[in-house]
């Protein structure tokens, strides 16, 4: 027999055997997965079918509700990010270089903070009214108009002021990237700086544009807090109306599968779209853009343009939430507090560890093993994040719970001891939807800082008998210990925001920051909620900071 015969028919029998870190990859794919895969089994096969009664009735409404708020949020938020991205890029005026960074910091606020905030600035007890009244000599409410604060159209402006920094963010680099050199011979064909964006800037940095949108959308098909509170009937109020006050599942699976199907449309569209465009540089060492210093009225419109969505998406909530938590001392003392405070870096703690230790070891595992169904799995597994909170609970809570009392049952009829519901009635559901839900966050990080690392260095180590795992622990992480940190702060954010899947999936009377920011808010009693805000915007505010320093 040839040797290479003898190769070939070696290779078999060696992938034959298992793999433990081909195995485990493809185990953590798979739970990341399975919610997702548990919503579209409940929803074609409910216990009470009520399909046909959503869509004669709520489902429309909810559907056009959510259509709207997304393609108006959306596109807004591509104004605003777009403009201020090249407003900054492209020119210098008062106060850029501090608007520079001071436009990511909407980032820190949730949505839901914001729609607070607003409410309390602009309702009839509030300052803006007051004013008015004072100023005017009104007595009342009948003695003027003022627009409706509790509307579709606020929840658009406070969506879009917490939402447009991710369009910003992508649009900013991609302008800086460009080549001063397309610049100059636009202008020398004289087209002026609205000519030049449109026919030279923005369609270079169309496809970074369209991923902002497409998250800014995605993010706002998700969103709770903010439109429950102002009243506005979405796709995603209405899984929690289905499942809690109607006490059907099935139906809230079904409307959550329309949510799925919504994002999905969205991400693929998005792909779609700059599926055929394709941008090269010519450029061996191409010129950076020059910024213009604007002066006079120029200048100063332009630093007010810039201003205005960093004051509504930051400075607004951030004052009036920090006056209340200022003025009043009583809430902070509260025990309340302290162990909202407890179970929010208990809780998101734990999930940030299990996530970027998960993704880690998934991404080692795929890198090490090359086998196809863990790298097919890879890309699959980012769809938790394109789920929002509300569906994710929906395929976690339901099947956790009923496996969760076969473990009981199974448990009380060996030993006769009832231990209750040791998934769904601790936080350990909580903190699978959190490591679900951000497990992008951490797998992006990971293959990106397992990428930078050189194949000589684990070559070394294994050439000096070093096993997989001993490379990984003693080769790798010490090399990407500032990513793992940076996954780990970045996951822990989101968990301390997330809103909708905390208020299903938590335990009886457990509390973390965001719920009780929402509990509070919910009875009007915002100084009683605005201690909890403020730590959750100064939690966000060190995610933000963090991005503004890998980005300078």
């Amino acid at each position: 027999m040839s040797e290479k015969n003898a190769h070939l028919m070696a290779v078999p029998k060696r992938r034959s055997t298992l793999n433990p870190w081909s195995f485990g990859a493809a185990v953590i794919a798979i739970l990341v997965i399975l919610p997702i895969a548990a919503v579209i089994w409940i929803g074609f096969n409910p216990a009470e079918n009520i399909w046909p009664h959503l869509v004669s009735t709520t489902l429309p409404r909810y559907l056009s509700n959510t259509v709207i708020l997304m393609v108006s949020v959306g596109s807004l938020s591509a104004c605003v990010g777009v403009g201020a991205a090249w407003l900054l890029v492209m020119y210098r005026f008062p106060g850029a270089r501090w608007l520079e960074w001071l436009l990511l910091f909407p980032l820190s606020i949730p949505a839901y903070v914001g729609a607070y905030a607003l409410v309390d600035f602009l309702e009839y007890a509030g300052p803006v009214q007051t004013f008015l009244r004072e100023a005017f000599g009104w007595a009342d409410s009948r003695d003027y108009w003022f627009p409706e604060i509790r509307s579709r159209g606020s929840a658009i402006v406070v969506l879009t002021g917490a939402l447009f920094p991710y369009v910003y963010m992508l649009a900013r680099a991609a302008f800086r990237e460009q080549s001063a050199s397309s610049f100059e011979v636009a202008r020398a064909l004289g087209a002026g700086s609205v000519a030049r964006l449109f026919r030279v800037g923005l369609p270079l940095a169309r496809p970074a544009v369209a991923a902002g949108a497409a998250i800014v959308m995605m993010e706002t098909v998700s969103d709770f807090g903010t439109v429950e509170y102002f009243a506005v009937q979405t796709l995603t109020t209405g899984i929690f109306s289905t499942w809690l006050e109607s006490n059907n599942a099935g139906g809230a699976a079904q409307i959550a599968g329309v949510v799925l199907t919504l994002v999905l449309l969205l991400v693929v569209l998005e792909k779609t779209s700059r599926k055929k465009n394709r941008y090269y540089s010519t450029a061996r060492h191409q010129r950076p853009v020059t910024p213009v210093k604007l002066k006079g009225v120029q200048a100063g419109v332009a630093s007010i343009l810039c201003f205005i969505p960093f004051a509504v998406g930051f400075l607004l909530p951030a004052l009036v939430i920090g006056s209340h938590a200022l003025s009043n001392a009583h809430p902070w003392a509260d025990p309340a507090l302290v162990r909202a405070l407890a179970n929010t870096v208990v809780v998101g703690g734990i999930a940030a560890l299990v996530t970027v230790s998960a993704a880690l070891f998934m991404v080692y595992g795929v890198r090490l093993t090359g086998r196809r169904l863990p790298r097919i799995l890879l890309p699959v597994s980012t769809i938790g994040y394109a789920a929002p909170g509300a569906v994710l609970a929906v395929g976690i809570l339901i099947p956790m719970a009923a496996l969760d009392h076969l473990i009981a049952d199974g448990i009380e009829a060996a030993t006769g001891f009832d231990p209750g519901l040791l998934l769904t009635g601790s936080a350990f559901a909580l903190i699978y939807a959190y490591a679900v839900r951000f497990f992008a966050i951490a797998q992006g990080t990971a293959d990106a800082a397992l990428g930078r690392v050189s194949p000589s260095l684990p070559m070394a180590a294994r050439s000096l008998g070093r096993t997989a795992g001993g490379v990984l622990r003693e080769v790798h992480i010490p090399l990407i210990r500032s990513s793992v940190g940076t996954a780990l702060l970045l996951v822990f954010v989101d968990c301390v925001k997330e809103l909708p899947a905390t208020l299903l999936l938590r335990p009886f009377n457990f509390n973390t920051l965001s719920t009780r920011v929402y509990e509070q808010a919910s009875l009007e009693n915002l100084a009683g909620a605005a201690p909890a805000a403020m730590m959750v915007i100064l939690v966000g505010l060190c995610a933000v900071l963090l991005m503004a320093r890998s980005n300078r």
